[in-house]
């Protein structure tokens, strides 16, 4: 049995609408907290949620109020915000819509994050000249965030339409929660560790500062100072910005522009390569037109003809001695072989055997041809050497100084 009115859902909506909006208190109102989820979208709008010890209320700030804000304005400040609360009938959502800020001060989580950034600041780890270069052209790229979470989907995604024979190694870990901080630090361990990674991506999707707050732990901060392997954070939105953004090497704005900046695309490469054969080829060939040129010009001119003609000179020269040294070489020949012609007859007319056919004759024994008178005696036998022959004979005396034949 039905008890009282029976209302659709939208007049219910409509009618506890109509009743915060006539409430006097609640028309116009301020409230203090901690901003938290703080959001700018693309209309305009800003969305972000209020929140004290124990509540939460969802906030909204239109445009043309929002166009006045303090940029700086921001999560985890304290602040006061004026406007009236309502009910959003459509969804049925309680929402406190906001006509101006008033900051009052940080809240905790921002107190507690400027603290840690200033004393980490001054040990150094924020330090420029401890930063590595990211690598142009990696061979594998590490992951370190959730393996469930749509960070690692996205990066997946670019790295694959970006250079799809990428390796991708990913060291899950919690990125949000009790205990989220050291499984972040162990996990960069273990990839640094493992050495196969040339750069590591740190980081996941957005979300409150309170959502974010693993990345603003001293231990993930040392963790990334300590890792040899460069590092790039891609923490939340563009807006966000955590610990691990200032340790790490490169801090990306999301995940996804973390998988741009350190994997290059395949087609882009190609096509520099290309450019750079191109024009390699271009400078070779405008190098080698140049050098035609400057050597037809050399040839052409006055400086060349005359080393042409002193070249024409000393070849005619050189001609002329040539022939001259022939000259000589054939006169020497010849005179050489009239020289050893007139010995050669002087050395037959004195040969023993013209003198022999002249009327002279040898005497020899068996010792040989005799020169002298004293080589022989009376009764010695001898024999007598004519141009013609030899006859034998015998010695009957033998004298010196002209005594008997």
């Amino acid at each position: 049995m039905r008890e009282g009115y029976v209302l659709s859902v939208t007049q219910l909506n409509e009618y506890v609408s109509t009743l915060i909006r006539n409430d006097m208190l609640l028309g116009s109102v301020s409230i203090r907290g901690e901003i938290s989820g703080f959001k700018r979208h693309s209309s305009g709008h800003i969305y972000f949620s209020m929140k004290d010890e124990s509540s939460v209320v969802r906030c909204v700030m239109f445009r043309q109020n929002a166009m006045s804000l303090d940029r700086s304005i921001g999560d985890g400040m304290q602040v006061t915000a004026s406007g009236y609360a309502s009910l959003y009938t459509r969804d049925g959502q309680f929402q406190f819509y906001v006509k101006s800020i008033e900051r009052e001060g940080e809240g905790e989580l921002y107190r507690r994050f400027a603290m840690l950034k200033t004393r980490l600041e001054a040990q150094g780890l924020f330090a420029k000249e401890h930063k590595k270069p990211i690598p142009m052209l990696p061979k594998c790229l590490g992951v370190v965030t959730s393996a469930t979470g749509a960070a690692i989907q996205d990066i997946i995604n670019i790295t694959r339409r970006r250079y799809p024979a990428m390796d991708i190694l990913l060291s899950p870990a919690s990125v949000q929660g009790a205990g989220a901080a050291k499984e972040i630090a162990d996990a960069i361990r273990l990839l640094d560790g493992y050495g196969k990674a040339d750069v590591i991506i740190v980081g996941r999707g957005g979300g409150s500062i309170e959502e974010l707050w693993a990345f603003n732990e001293e231990i993930v901060a040392k963790a990334i100072y300590a890792c040899k392997t460069p590092i790039v954070s891609a923490v939340g939105h563009e807006t966000d910005f955590t610990i691990a953004d200032f340790a790490a090497d490169l801090r990306a704005p999301t995940p996804s522009a973390a998988a741009e900046l350190c994997v290059p695309e395949y087609e882009a490469l190609n096509d520099e390569l290309e450019y750079m054969r191109d024009e390699m080829a271009l400078a070779c060939r405008r190098a080698i037109a140049e050098h035609e040129r400057s050597i037809d010009s050399i040839e052409k001119g006055g400086v060349f003809s005359s080393c042409a003609h002193a070249l024409s000179l000393a070849g005619a020269g050189l001609s002329a001695l040539q022939g001259a040294l022939d000259s000589a070489v054939a006169s020497g020949v010849s005179g050489a072989e009239h020289s050893l012609s007139l010995t050669v007859a002087k050395l037959e007319s004195i040969a023993p055997e013209r003198t022999l056919e002249r009327g002279f004759a040898i005497i020899k024994n068996k010792s040989g041809f005799i020169g002298s008178v004293e080589a022989v005696a009376a009764g010695d036998d001898v024999s007598i050497v004519f141009f013609d022959g030899e006859a034998e004979a015998s010695i009957k005396t033998a004298a010196k100084g002209g005594g008997k034949e």
